[in-house]
């Protein structure tokens, strides 16, 4: 059976409805940037998944700014949009601005298909605190969806990694209890765990499985700073996310704003590097 899936990662956006982000950041403008390089793409893209910190603030202005712009590009890329919880996010206004619906202080978790493609989210935040956990609750639902395999696998999507972190302060704040997930994925149809929180793109394995830690779109976090210094750097970025038959494979996809080291036709190159060029 041969399948590609295609989905676009977005992860941190921090939206706010006005202003810019420590006076220098914009980060309405780096969603618009990526979700405009993946529509000028003109590739498939199945689904446009965040997962999480989609505001920076948990505001419904800020939740129907991200609405509006994601809905447009999913409407003209015909792709499903996924949405995630982050520690920035405020599940009522989460629920009422960007879904459309009664807000509630219960946990947000969904499974979305894509054809043959099961996508689930699992809300990983802690209300008043930074770190993450999963309840027992959350965890059986979890166990009950996976009792099931998918036609294609599964991609699971959660905000807080499972996995270290390089930047000491992200430690305490990172998901608790990582052991008790690893423990209902094992063995599973999970072929990929999607997050975000760190700012800073990296991967691991949790029970054998591949984790990837999406890069922000709103800013960066230097992951090589002088001992007992935390910088922020204004680098943006996405994923690209591919699941075929054979591989899950997360794809980096920087947004630079300087002008392309080159553009040429995809045929001129080929042609280039088959003359060993």
């Amino acid at each position: 059976m041969s399948y590609q899936h295609t989905l676009l990662h977005l992860t941190d956006v921090h939206a706010v409805a006005e202003g810019a982000l420590y006076d220098s950041v914009d980060p309405v403008a780096g969603l618009r940037a990526a979700l405009d390089a993946a529509v000028a793409s003109g590739g498939a893209i199945d689904a446009i998944v965040l997962s999480g910190d989609i505001t920076d603030q948990g505001d419904e202005p800020s939740y129907r700014i991200v609405r509006d712009l994601v809905g447009e590009a999913a409407r003209l890329l015909d792709a499903v949009v996924v949405v995630g919880m982050g520690n920035h996010d405020e599940r009522g206004a989460f629920r009422s601005g960007l879904l459309g619906v009664e807000p509630s202080q219960a946990p947000y978790d969904d499974t979305v298909w894509v054809g043959g493609l099961r996508i689930i989210t699992l809300d990983s935040t802690v209300p008043g605190a930074h770190h993450g956990d999963l309840d027992d609750d959350q965890l059986a639902w979890l166990a009950d969806q996976l009792a099931e395999p998918a036609p294609h696998g599964t991609v699971l999507t959660l905000h807080h990694p499972p996995i270290t972190s390089t930047q000491p302060l992200m430690g305490p704040i990172l998901l608790r209890r990582p052991e008790r997930l690893a423990e209902v994925v094992k063995g599973t149809d999970v072929r990929l765990l999607l997050c975000g929180h760190t700012h800073a793109a990296s991967m691991g394995t949790l029970a054998g499985i591949p984790v990837w830690v999406g890069p922000a779109n709103a800013y960066a976090a230097d992951p090589l700073t002088p001992a007992e210094t935390v910088r922020a750097v204004p680098v943006r970025a996405f994923t690209r996310v591919d699941i075929t038959p054979d591989q899950a494979m997360a794809t980096l996809v920087p947004l630079a704003p300087g002008t392309p080291v080159y553009e040429v036709p995809t045929a001129d190159l080929a042609e280039r590097l088959a003359a060993g060029h």
